[in-house]
């Protein structure tokens, strides 16, 4: 089981524009260009399409040396010996989830733009919590707006590692690392783009 990194660019699976081998060498070539973590998040195809397209990606990422986190669904997560799960205010909650999973694994929460549900976290037993918000992003389009100060507060109240989600680019990221982010989460803005591998070391130099 891999441990939590403690910063660098963490990528989520673009399942709604990719599919198939297309949806898998692009994620090789993310993978090989030297991400932290890659959470995939996959709500359209079926439970057996699911599991299959699961066990191939944690192939890679074991090649490639990277924690694959599976996005709201332990059973998936347990299935193929994924690295950890991350959870929203409508899954299990942390606590239940730090029991079926046991100790191992790594368990990130979406805190949006709530400390005291960051705070909760770190009580319950998370390894990361994640904010967003922060800029207008075209994959959640309606997801609740995040700022600059909740990080830095964030930063004060709790001692887990902080990831920042929600329409980050290489050129507006900046200021969410200076206000306490660990991780920077993407996923437009890796998989729609024709040098994958060009914006990766463009996050990276950042860090």
């Amino acid at each position: 089981m891999r441990q939590l990194p403690s910063h660098g660019l963490y990528v989520l699976t673009d399942c709604d524009n990719y599919g198939g081998n297309q949806f898998l060498e692009k994620t090789e070539a993310i993978l090989e260009s030297g991400i932290a973590m890659l959470q995939h998040r996959n709500k359209k195809d079926s439970a057996d399409v699911r599991l299959e397209q699961a066990k191939k990606l944690q192939h890679l990422c074991r090649q490639y040396d990277v924690p694959l986190i599976i996005n709201d669904d332990i059973e998936l997560a347990k299935k193929i010996h994924a690295d950890g799960i991350h959870l929203g205010s409508n899954d299990l909650p942390c606590a239940e989830a730090r029991i079926q999973s046991g100790t191992g694994h790594i368990i990130g929460i979406s805190c949006y733009n709530s400390l005291a549900r960051a705070i909760n976290a770190e009580s319950d037993g998370a390894d990361y919590v994640a904010f967003g918000s922060f800029y207008p992003s075209t994959t959640k389009p309606d997801a609740v707006s995040a700022d600059l100060e909740l990080l830095q507060s964030a930063k004060k109240h709790i001692k887990l590692p902080i990831v920042a989600i929600g329409g980050i680019t290489p050129e507006n990221a900046k200021p969410l690392l200076q206000a306490g982010s660990d991780f920077l989460a993407v996923s437009r803005a890796i998989y729609r783009v024709e040098n994958p591998a060009g914006e990766v070391k463009k996050f990276n130099q950042l860090f």
